[in-house]
């Protein structure tokens, strides 16, 4: 019985979240022919080629996309199981940013199995839009960002992972006035892409209602005042949401990435950027 080295699987996983072999031995304390040598070592125990290219980059193929949730999911139980057994105590501060959306949806209960694994590291959660989270001024406030990023090839700041944009709220079945819009203030990405959107399509639009908190979005859309846009992984469970409307245009993908903030490799920060990465994905 052949056995998967986690080490190639998390190599795998680091390549793709950070968009690169060089960034991802930068990040791993490896040589990018180290990188490529442990994912050839995977391709031929699994008999299968993972990656093609696509211009100067390597990204997945069919078989690399089908592998990878499985991978992070044999890392999250590998780091479970050492987590569980092991006398190694992780303390420290972190200082995390995260979009007011992620904070409100999908972060508590990831945040609160982070706490539970790791007791004796302390969290400091603040939450904004992105653009306030990524400005100059805010730059030594945080050890970690999780931001919103439109630019899905960006460079400088690389996608661990991409969401569909939907339209959030009950659409209207036909176009007979202005599309009502309840959004967050300007600087918004989903504000900007629901405007954009819909004026490339030639639809009128007006905004009814504006809010930072995705708790007062979500209570105006039960209210019906309009409809909102968001990644798709943050609409709260009790909300309606449509990516291929009749009427509203589509909105296309978001990217999401997560940041390091200053030099300092504290392992607590390291081990929360994994965590949050493993469970996003």
């Amino acid at each position: 019985m052949k056995n998967i080295p986690t080490d190639s699987l998390r190599t795998l996983v680091t390549v793709v979240e950070v968009g690169g072999f060089a960034k991802a031995g930068e990040l791993l304390g490896l040589s990018q022919p180290a990188v490529s040598l442990q994912i050839k070592r995977l391709e031929e125990l699994l008999g299968r080629k993972l990656f093609k290219k696509q211009g100067q980059r390597q990204i997945l193929n069919h078989q690399g996309e089908q592998l990878l949730p499985l991978a992070k999911q044999m890392l999250k139980d590998n780091d479970a199981i050492l987590q569980l057994f092991s006398n190694e105590t992780i303390t420290g501060k972190v200082r995390l940013g995260i979009p007011s959306e992620f904070a409100a949806s999908i972060l508590p209960a990831i945040i609160g199995d982070f706490v539970s694994l790791y007791p004796d590291v302390s969290l400091e959660v603040k939450s904004e839009l992105s653009k306030q989270l990524m400005h100059v001024s805010n730059r030594d406030e945080f050890d970690l960002v999780l931001t919103l990023v439109e630019q899905l090839d960006n460079p400088h700041y690389p996608s661990f992972l991409q969401d569909d944009l939907v339209w959030v709220g009950n659409t209207p079945a036909k176009l007979t006035e202005p599309v009502t819009l309840v959004v967050a203030p300007q600087g918004c990405i989903y504000r900007r892409r629901a405007i954009e959107a819909l004026e490339q399509a030639g639809v009128s639009w007006r905004i009814v209602y504006t809010n930072a908190d995705l708790t007062g979005l979500t209570a105006a859309i039960k209210e019906q005042l309009g409809v909102t846009v968001l990644a798709r992984k943050t609409v709260p469970e009790e909300l309606p949401y449509t990516a291929n409307s009749d009427v509203l245009p589509a909105l296309g993908q978001v990217g999401i990435s997560l940041i390091k903030r200053g030099q300092e490799s504290l392992q607590a920060i390291d081990k929360l950027a994994e965590f949050i990465t493993l469970r996003l994905s």
